[in-house]
């Protein structure tokens, strides 16, 4: 039962991750921790472990097909997840995991608001959202990429995420990305091995088990290949407003959980 549940949990995550393009870690590590029973590092490990494969290659060529990706960006952006995955390893293991989760829950509410019209609530004039076709989109510099994941690695080494949760806002909001672009590009960065600096520094504490990771793989596996094609045919407003609710959701159960 409980390796079943494993392999539930892989096929959730998936499905998640094509659809927005964040990896899964976010809902691998709540659910470890309520379901599974595990501590906060024990389970960033075994999300991270779980995602060292290519797990998401389905929904990778999905996006590719229907012309969201650009591999070369995703690739710089890949460089500096694998560099920025070794200090936020290397921090996690040495602060209190009280004080990860509540930076987590803040990161999460920041993210998730983010999405949502609040000028609107309050009578203010609705700033009008600026995404470019990729017609008019300016060429950016790789270092701008390789920054972007670097910045994201360390939010995946310290809350054991893939790190599409920072790559896909900045995309959108800095960039200017379509939303399906975003995610396109976040989940085919995520396809090399670029958190192995943090599952080493995990493991070497003594905080994963590789056969549950396993049993999580082959589940993303098979979740990637069905999200990612709900992903390609979501129109990108909806897209972008069904990714701010379920933040907001995740958010507000580990803001419940921990404070």
């Amino acid at each position: 039962m409980y390796e079943t549940g494993l392999l539930i949990l892989g096929i959730a995550a998936g499905i998640l991750s094509g659809l927005f393009g964040i990896g899964g870690g976010i809902v691998m590590v709540p659910s470890l921790i309520v379901l599974f029973g595990m501590d906060i590092l024990d389970a960033n490990a075994t999300s991270l472990a779980a995602m060292l494969l290519p797990v998401g290659i389905l929904g990778v060529w999905a996006y590719y097909k229907a012309g969201h990706l650009n591999i070369r960006e995703s690739l710089w952006i890949s460089l500096g997840l694998f560099a920025g995955s070794f200090f936020g390893g290397e921090i996690a293991i040495n602060i209190s995991e009280s004080l990860l989760a509540h930076l987590y829950a803040a990161i999460l509410l920041y993210v998730a608001l983010s999405y949502f019209d609040l000028r609107s609530l309050f009578g203010l004039k609705k700033k009008k959202e600026k995404i470019l076709s990729p017609d008019d989109l300016k060429p950016k510099p790789f270092w701008a990429f390789v920054l972007v994941g670097l910045a994201a690695g360390v939010f995946a080494g310290l809350f054991g995420k893939g790190g599409g949760l920072v790559i896909v806002p900045m995309l959108i909001g800095i960039f200017h990305y379509d939303p399906k672009k975003a995610a396109a590009t976040s989940l085919a960065a995520l396809q090399l091995p670029v958190g192995l600096p943090s599952v080493l520094i995990y493991a070497g504490e003594g905080h994963l088990d590789i056969m549950n990771a396993v049993l999580i793989a082959a589940g993303i596996v098979i979740g990637v290949f069905f999200g990612s094609k709900i992903g390609v045919k979501l129109p990108s407003a909806i897209f972008k407003k069904v990714y701010a609710f379920f933040l907001l959701a995740v958010a507000i159960y580990m803001v419940s959980k921990y404070i």
